[in-house]
This record gives structure tokens, C-alpha cells and sequence, in this order.
């Protein structure tokens, strides 16, 4: 039973290694095929009041690869890395019924135009990200598509600033508001070794 003992042990250390070893993908497809699968824990959802709410961390290479296009040199991707890494990005998306919120929620024209105000407007003010300490990270900006009815998801994205001590945290807190669905605060929770290992993609010339 002892001479077993170092091998079990030796098993949890390589599988904490590669478990912690930061991935790196050949196309954007691969990249958001892992991004998108719940067990990597970069996309959590909850259904709360029948209302589908999804969270999504994006890692910087998303965001690179989002604005290269098909224009791909080395020193480009350093420059667009250096520029996204320095603030956190989620996409936080919303649905009744599998359709965007405008399409179903407002009863009315007022009801309609007090919710594209808030979204386009008030999130800010509804949507916070704080550390276990309860440090509120600031909001540097966000941005929240019109649709108009083509997609089934209301979809807004969240830029916060991050630094040292707040990558220090065990996880940070995503906390949701109502702002209009008669429901309680909707909360998520972010490991933030998946913003320390996240997956890199390959840039090809």
C-alpha cells in the first residue's frame, strides 16, 4: 500500500500541471469551441425567472483575433495583445424563449423605450464586478448592440480594469441587477486562474 503512495502522488501532480497549462489553438473555431464549453468555466449560465442569462469571460487573443481580420503580422498581434490584455472583457447575453429581450419583454411603447434606454444607457449602474474583499473593479466602458429582432439574444459587452492585487483574488464576483424582470440579484462567480491560463491562439503570417 506504501509503494503506491509516490505514484498516486505523482499522478495529481501531472495532472495539475496540465491542468493548469495554458492552451493554445490553430483557428478561432477551436478557440471558441473550448471557450464555450461549461467545464472550462469561461461561459456559465442560469436560468432565473425564465430569463436565460449567460456570462462569458473573452480572453485577449479573442479580441485580437476579432480586429486583425485577415491582416496577420508579429508585430501587429504584440500590439493588439498589449492593448486588450490590460482589462477584462465579458459578454454577458440574455433571452426569454430563445429570443432577445426587446422582443418579448416590453408590453408596450413606453415599456419598450425604458428598456432600450437602460440598455443602451443604464447597465452600468446594474451590472458590477467586485473581489472576495469586496473591491469593486471599475467599468471602463460598454457596448450594447441593437439587433432589432435577428438574433435570440440580448447581448451587451462589459470592459472592466484590472490590476495586480485583483488578479491576487481567488475569484471575482460578477453581480447582475434587475433592471425590470421583478427578479433578485443574479450573481456569477470567476475563477481568476482562467484569466491567468487563458488559451492563446496561434497567429499564422
Amino acid at each position: 500500500m506504501l509503494a503506491k503512495v509516490p505514484i498516486f502522488l505523482l499522478l495529481i501532480s501531472l495532472c495539475f500541471v496540465s491542468c493548469s497549462k495554458q492552451k493554445t489553438f490553430d483557428s478561432e473555431d477551436e478557440l471558441w469551441e473550448y471557450l464555450n464549453d461549461p467545464d472550462n468555466g469561461y461561459k456559465q449560465s442560469k436560468n432565473v425567472n425564465n430569463i436565460d442569462f449567460s456570462l462569458l469571460y473573452k480572453p485577449t487573443d479573442a479580441l485580437v483575433a476579432q480586429e486583425l481580420g485577415e491582416k496577420t503580422s508579429d508585430s501587429l498581434v504584440k500590439l493588439l495583445r498589449e492593448k486588450y490584455n490590460k482589462h477584462l472583457y465579458f459578454t454577458l447575453s440574455m433571452s426569454k424563449n430563445n429570443k432577445e429581450l426587446l422582443s418579448v419583454i416590453p408590453s408596450n411603447k413606453n415599456e419598450f423605450g425604458a428598456m432600450v434606454n437602460q440598455l443602451a444607457f443604464g447597465m452600468s449602474e446594474k451590472v458590477h464586478v467586485y473581489t472576495q474583499s469586496k473591491d469593486t473593479l471599475v467599468l471602463k466602458d460598454y457596448v450594447y448592440p441593437r439587433m432589432y429582432g435577428m438574433t435570440t439574444n440580448t447581448s451587451i459587452l462589459f470592459v472592466y480594469e484590472m490590476n495586480e492585487k485583483h488578479s491576487k483574488e481567488e475569484y471575482l464576483n460578477v453581480s447582475i441587477q434587475d433592471f425590470g424582470f421583478q427578479i433578485k440579484n443574479v450573481k456569477f462567480k470567476i475563477p481568476t486562474k482562467i484569466i491567468k491560463n487563458q488559451p492563446k491562439l496561434l497567429f499564422k503570417n
